[in-house]
């Protein structure tokens, strides 16, 4: 489970936020899987965090894959994902202070790629501002 921010410290912000979530991403990957990806790429825009993983299959998972079992390899890691929703949900609440709305998670055999997908709740804008426009 995700620690509890320190209302005393200052939140994270820019690259120091994209570093801590892929950080928390991979090392709670490492710990359901048994290994964690060689590397991980955080990216935040307003309220989209994307967190591109690569080289996240195991040694086992890999030889299944590489044996037409690409399928059972899939669904293994859709059950990872599933069982740490709920902590990996919480580590992003937790490091920007923001409810996440949504998470969606994909894997990809060859290349071995993965993503994790977190939509935040809008932050109520203070004024409206007619320059701000969502496509």
């Amino acid at each position: 489970m995700a620690g509890q921010h320190d209302s005393s410290e200052p939140r994270l912000e820019g690259g120091a936020l994209s570093a801590a979530i892929s950080e928390t991403i991979v090392r709670l990957l490492a710990e359901s899987a048994g290994r964690g990806p060689s590397k991980a790429r955080t990216t935040i825009d307003r309220d989209l965090i994307v967190v591109v993983l690569q080289n996240s299959l195991t040694p086992g998972e890999r030889y299944l894959a590489d044996s037409d079992r690409g399928e059972q390899v899939l669904d293994m890691r859709r059950a990872y994902q599933d069982a740490m929703r709920s902590d990996c949900i919480a580590a992003i609440e937790d490091l920007t202070g923001r409810t996440v709305q949504a998470f969606m998670s994909a894997n990809h055999i060859d290349p071995d790629l993965a993503a994790e997908v977190f939509i935040l709740k809008p932050v109520a804008a203070a004024t409206p501002s007619a320059a701000t426009t969502d496509v």
